[in-house]
Order: structure tokens, then sequence, then C-alpha cells
């Protein structure tokens, strides 16, 4: 018996399998699949019989030997095949044999397309979630592909088969041996050569190139009277105009510049066009995305430090799930809820939580995604998102970024009239209109709620603002653990969140995610096995004074100059009680900067004007000592200036600390605003001015005051950090002594005193399931309309009941 062996992947045995019993089916051989045989397939038969694959890659199949696969593209095109090969209906007893193959896997093939290409899988085009439109562009240039390649091919192909020859070769190999049945002069440029059928040449077809037809006429006719054949057997000529292969090629340049015009038109209008049709004729349609639960890597667990936000949302989500724990007491569930706060707290990221664990429908909408070049495009996709929100009750809509629509109206537009005023016009009739239902829940993310239309915000269409802060101390050490759960290090993870979280006050989610990062990253560049503390130190520098630049070579006078500014600042913040302590100092260049000191500010809400007083005198620091200790001042201290004139400002215009200006606050301009004209009179800004002057002055004074004083250790720090560059806290203790004034630095010395050291991450214990419903809820999650009766009984119930102690007490009186 002969043997042919197969060396396959062995994740592909069980594919591999099918489809060899698929194309033996009929025939007396028999498959095995050896347990101990390791991925080698054996076939036993007939050694006349073949295996019928046209159609498919050849198989490496051999007589008595084994053959591994060399090529990894040939590897990939079998993964391919297997994976989408579906069993004939005949053989599918044959997989009982195999342990790892299970009834999933099994039905998961059958659905599967029975080719790698053509046309999407009946999964896909079912799923609520699949892509849709991309693929039409994918088989558009898949297509396109697709017939280059064979027009390629065609022309190789075509050319192959044709055989260049000379005059005397045809003269002397063919004409003269009779072999030559006909001339044909294609575009009076070239012969082709018709030789007579069983001439025993070759099957290439024979040319040769002609001067002129009147030259060859006259060749070809003195050549066969030499030859002595009768003027009748002459070798007949035929003329022929076909189009050549160079003409082709020629023209391919032209071809390909209006395919390329044709993509590009189908691509404009795709990105025109709406979720579902992608064309010019579905631009009205909205861009909302069904989300899948199933494509969202985040939960709720990875959403920290913004617990009273995630209660928000948990109960809208309740109310969707269970709402007649909510009806029962006469509530009505809420229409929508913004999210805002500064960029990067997590808004966007709960939404996403939302998504993957709220077990409802969840629609996604970008803001800027309504407005398009064309007039009437964004109400039009308001209406169909509320439409296909309406159809997948009871859901949740997310509209990111929702500033780009809501902002105020009026006073933008020419002519008093706009797209997106329609737009918002639009959203404000679906979210509280007529046609308004109560199973469909709005949420919204802007960090802008100072641009949003008032009647966006009302109660009715927005019921909830939802404000999600930078986190506190405790969020920051929760927000750690989630970073650094992925993280590789041998550092105690909780011992460690708390110590970042003490290290990084007023960092953000974002700011705190980019610190773990940047941490791993920098280990990674030095080749260590695992994260280790100074790599998260390295990593917050890098997040707040930007990278250091090493290369920036500066001269031997500006680096004693950068010494002894950076020695102020140090030595002003350490003798100063409301200045906050000292980490570390640095003449290293980082960023824009040519030095910089890091500091450990506490979390406080509420400042004195001692408190900002002695803030202005640490920030001067720097200036005060070059005219210590040089007599003359540089531009180094520019960003020290606008930081003392931005506090010295706020307290006089804003804070209202001056007594001479009183106890008024006016809206100071931000930057980028434009400033028509100021709240205050002209006398005002005046006193305004020379207060700020005054005030600016005297924390001058008191700072040259200080380190005059204390101008021997300005003098020892700086000619250290000429020496190391770099100064920590040990560092500066050693050379001026421990700090005269209390101070906090530890997490524990931080949270002391607020209750507990951990955040309080405990739920209600009304959402103690909140994307459950109980087994009382779920005909009416299933049937709004039943939710809708029983909040019509409720509402029925106490009419009832006050009409008949009306009448009772009608009754009494008249008796």
């Amino acid at each position: 018996m002969s043997h042919r062996f197969l060396q396959i992947h062995k994740g592909l045995e069980r594919p591999m399998l099918h489809l060899l019993a698929g194309k033996a089916k009929g025939s007396s051989a028999a498959l095995s699949l050896s347990s101990f045989s390791r991925g080698l397939l054996c076939w036993h038969g007939d050694p006349t019989s073949r295996l019928s694959l046209s159609g498919r890659p050849s198989l490496a199949i051999v007589n008595n030997d084994v053959r591994h696969y060399a090529s990894s593209l040939a590897m990939r095109r079998w993964e391919t095949l297997s994976s989408t090969q579906k069993p004939p209906e005949d053989d599918r007893e044959a997989p009982k044999h195999d342990a790892r193959a299970s009834e999933p896997n099994r039905q998961k093939s059958q659905n599967q397309a029975p080719w790698p290409f053509g046309g999407p899988s009946e999964s896909d085009k079912k799923s609520p979630f699949s892509g849709g439109p991309s693929g039409d562009d994918d088989k558009f240039v898949q297509y396109a592909l697709i017939a280059v390649a064979l027009f390629t091919g065609f022309m190789i192909l075509n050319e192959m088969r044709y055989k260049e020859i000379t005059w005397r070769d045809f003269v002397q190999q063919y004409l003269s041996r009779g072999l030559v049945e006909k001339l044909e002069v294609i575009n009076k440029k070239w012969v082709r050569v018709r030789l007579h059928p069983g001439s025993g040449s070759d099957s290439s077809t024979l040319w040769f190139t002609i001067g002129s037809v009147d030259a060859f006429e006259r060749n070809l006719e003195n050549i066969q009277l030499e030859m002595n054949i009768d003027p009748s057997n002459h070798v007949p000529v035929i003329y022929k105009t076909e189009i050549e292969e160079s003409s082709l090629f020629s023209h391919l340049p032209t071809i390909l510049l209006v395919a390329f015009l044709l993509w590009s038109w189908r691509r404009g209008m795709s990105m025109m066009g709406g979720a579902k049709k992608r064309g010019i004729f579905g631009i009205g349609e909205s861009t909302a995305k069904l989300i899948n639960p199933n494509d969202i890597g985040v939960k709720f667990r990875d959403v920290a430090g913004c617990e009273e936000a995630k209660i928000e949302i948990m109960e809208f989500v309740n109310f969707l799930k269970n709402p007649q724990q909510y009806i029962d007491l006469g509530a009505k569930i809420p229409k929508g809820a913004i999210l805002t706060g500064p960029p990067g707290t997590g808004k966007t990221l709960l939404a996403k939580a939302t998504a993957g664990e709220a077990n409802v429908p969840f629609l996604s909408v970008s803001g800027s995604e309504f407005l398009e070049m064309f007039v009437g495009v964004g109400p039009s996709r308001v209406r169909d998102m509320f439409a296909m929100a309406r159809k997948n009750a009871p859901c949740i809509l997310f509209i990111d970024e929702i500033d780009a629509v809501g902002r105020k109206r009026g006073g933008r537009s020419i002519g008093g009239h706009s797209e997106q005023e329609n737009t918002l016009n639009q959203l404000l009739v679906e979210m509280d209109g007529f046609n308004t239902t109560t199973n469909v829940v709005v949420l919204a993310a802007t960090n802008r709620m100072d641009i949003l239309d008032k009647a966006l915000l009302r109660p009715g269409r927005f019921d909830r603002q939802i404000f999600v802060p930078a986190p506190d101390i405790k969020g920051r050490a929760s927000i750690f653990k989630v970073h650094l759960k992925s993280l590789k290090t041998n550092l105690n993870k909780d011992d460690l969140s708390r110590k970042m979280a003490a290290l990084t006050p007023g960092f953000t989610g974002a700011d705190i995610a980019n610190v773990c990062n940047e941490a791993a990253l920098i280990a990674a560049r030095e080749l260590f096995e695992s994260i280790e503390m100074k790599h998260f130190e390295q990593a917050i520098e890098r997040v707040v004074a930007g990278m250091e630049k090493k290369t920036n070579v500066l001269q031997p006078e500006e680096k004693k100059t950068v010494a002894y500014h950076e020695a102020g600042h140090a030595v002003a913040g350490w003798f100063l009680e409301h200045a906050d302590p000292l980490l570390k100092v640095s003449i290293i260049p980082r960023g824009k900067g040519l030095g910089y000191a890091q500091y450990l500010p506490k979390e406080q809400y509420l400042y004195t004007t001692e408190q900002l007083f002695d803030r202005m005198c640490m920030t001067l620091g720097g200036r005060v000592s070059e005219q210590i200790f040089f007599s003359k001042i540089t531009t180094g201290a520019q960003d020290d200036l606008q930081k003392v004139t931005r506090s010295a400002y706020a307290q006089v215009v804003q804070f209202g600390m001056n007594p001479k200006v009183g106890n008024l606050s006016f809206d100071m301009p931000q930057p980028g605003d434009m400033v028509m004209e100021k709240p205050y009179s002209e006398e005002t800004a005046q006193l305004i001015d020379s207060e700020v002057r005054e005030l600016v002055r005297r924390a001058y004074d008191a700072t040259m005051k200080l380190l005059t004083k204390h101008k021997a250790d300005v003098e020892k720090v700086a000619k250290r950090l000429l020496a190391q560059e770099i100064l920590n806290r040990e560092d500066m203790i050693e050379l001026l002594g421990k700090r005269p004034f209390a101070e906090k630095s530890t997490y524990e010395e931080f949270v002391a005193g607020t209750g507990s050291f951990e955040e309080d991450t405990s739920l209600p214990k009304g959402l103690q399931s909140w994307n459950q419903p109980r087994e009382d809820q779920k005909a009416s999650v299933g049937d709004p309309k039943t939710a809708e009766q029983k909040q019509k009984t409720s509402d029925a119930e106490p009419s009832r009941a006050r009409s008949a102690s009306a009448k009772e007490i009608g009754g009494k009186g008249s008796s």
C-alpha cells in the first residue's frame, strides 16, 4: 500500500480533514487522524487515486515522503482556506475523534462563507454591529486589483506564446520545407507565420518584422521563384489590422488616471453619505453607530477616581433595566445627562464603560458629524438618529463633544440663519417635544459648558449635569492601581500607587495613564527587566517639565546664572511658611526651560492673602537672586513674572483682596478672548493697575530682604547645583537644615482626618444589580408599553382616591 503524507499546522488538522474528506467523496479511500501523529495527516488508499483540487492552491502531497511548507505565504493561504471551508453534510461525523473540536466551533464554521473572498458571510449580513459601508470600498479596490492582475497576466502569457525569428530562419527552416500555410501581415509592421497542422514544430506563434509591405511582397515572390515553387502554390498573404499590446500599454496611464478619479469620486461620495448607504443619497442619514459590547475593552472596574459620576451613570442604566423600581414611587426617568469637566478626567471613558456593561443598546455619535457642506443635512441626521434610538429602545444615546452642535444661538451667522442653529433646534425638539419618548436616555460630554445654549441645559432635556473633576489624592491612588495592573514591576503596587498619588497633585486620569506609560517606555529604553521607582519619577518629570535635553550645551556664564536663579527659588521657598515643599531642583534643560524646581503642593481649595503673597515671593526668588549676585537681570524670569502678574491681578480684580478697590469682582479676560471694553471705568482701571504694581513691589522687596539674609545659603545651593546639576530633598536638608515649618509629603499625611485611606467605591442598595433586570421587571423591560401603562395606572390612583374622599366629605355634609 502506498502512503501520501502532508505535514500541516497543528491547528489546521480538523479543517484540512474536512477539506480532504469532501474531495475524496465517492472513492473507496478512508481518512484517519492519528492521535499520536502530532499534526501528520495520512491518506491511505489506492496509489492511483488522486485528489481533485482544481481551483485550489496546490498541496504538498508526495509518495512515501514528508514535506514541510517552505513558504509562509502558502501557509497563510491554507490557513485562510481552511478557516472558511464548510464541511460537507455527509462527512460531519469525521471530527468526532478530535478532542479539541467543540460544538460552537463547528457551528461557527458552518455559518462561514465557502471561500475567503467574494462577499460577506451570512453572519456579517445579519449582525447589527457589522461595519457594512466600509466593505464597498474594499470590494472596489479588490476588484480593481484583480482586474489589473488578470490583464497583466493575459499580456504576459500572450507575449510568451510568440517567438520572433529572422527572415533567413523563415526562409531556410520553414518556407523551404513547405511548412508554411499562410502569412498574416499585421498593421503593415510585422508578419505572423501560420504553419500547417501537424508540422512537428513547437506550439509557439512565429513572427518577424518587415520594413515595408512592398519590399516584403517583392522579396517573398522572388524567393519562391528561386525555389521553383509554382505561382499557384505560393503562400497566401493576408492583411489584418489588430490592437497591439504596445498600444494598450501606451494607454495604460490614461486608464489608471481615470480609475483613480473614479475611486476618488466614489470615496468622496461615501464620505458625504450616511452610515447606511454611504452615498450621495444617504447623506441625510445618521452616522450614529450601534456599539457592540464585545468590541469595548473598558469596564466600570477600569474607571476610577470619579465614583460619584459612575453612580449617576449606573442609575441611568438602572432606570432602563428596572423602571418599576422608580415608577412605584412616582418618579420619572430623566431624559438625559451631560458630562462636563476638564479635559482628561474620563468623560468619554465613562461612556465607553457604559457601552461595555449597560446590557442595553448603546448608540454613539460625535457632535461634529451632524454638520456638512449641504443645507439640511444636520436636522435630517438628528431625526434619523432619534428614529434609530426609538427603534432600539430602551437604549442609551451618547453624543460626544456636543458643544460642536449645541453652541449658543444668535450673532454668529450672516443673515441671522445658520445650519448649526437648525440642527440645534431639531435636537431640542427631539429631546423634549411632541414626539419624545421616555425610554431613550441621552448622554452627552463636553468640556465647554459655558458656550452651550441654555435651552439645551434646562430640565426636561438634560435633567442632570454630572461634573467630572480632576481626581483628589484618593482618586489618583485608585487610578494608579488600575494602570499599574498591566505593568511589570517588583514594587508593591498598593504602596506604589499611594506614593505616586502624593507626587502627582492636580493630575487628571489621562495624565496618570501617560505617566505609567512613560515609565514603562523609559524602563524598556534602558533594558530593565521590570519598572523601578526611578523610572516613575523620571516619567513625572517628563510629563511636567518636558523632555530632558542633554545635548543643549550652555555657556559657563549662562549655566552659573541658571544655577543661582534656581537656588533663589529653592531657598525662598524653603524659608517661607506657606510655600510648597521642595522635592527636586535641577539645572538640566527640560522643554522650554533651562532649569526647573519640582514642588509638592497640598490639596487645598481655599487660599488666604498671606498664602498667596508667599507664593508670589517664592516665584520672584529667581529674579531677586540674579540681582543680588550679578547686579543685573536676564530674560530667564519671564515665566515667573507672568505668573506673579496673573496672581496679583486675580487678587485685586477677582478675589476682592485689595482695600482700595474694595470687595468687588470683575471677570478677567481669558487667553484668546477679544476684549472690546473693560467692565469697569477708566479710573478704576488705573487704580487696579497701580495696586497691582504696589503688590508686586511689596513681594519683590520682601523676597530681596529674605534672600539677602540667607545669601550664604543661596550660594551653597548654587555651587552644589553646578557640581551635581540635580539636588533632591535630602541634599537640601543637608545644606540648609530641616525646614522650619510643618509640612506634609506622604499619602498617609495627606489623607489623615478624611475618614478613610481609600476611595469609597460602595454602591447604594438600589444599584447593587444596576445592569441586570429583576424578575418582576423583565416583562416591563421587554415591552415599553407595559411600563407606560403602569405609569398611567399609578397616576390615576391618586385621582381616584381624591374623588372618593370628596364624595365622602360631601356625604357627611348633607347628612
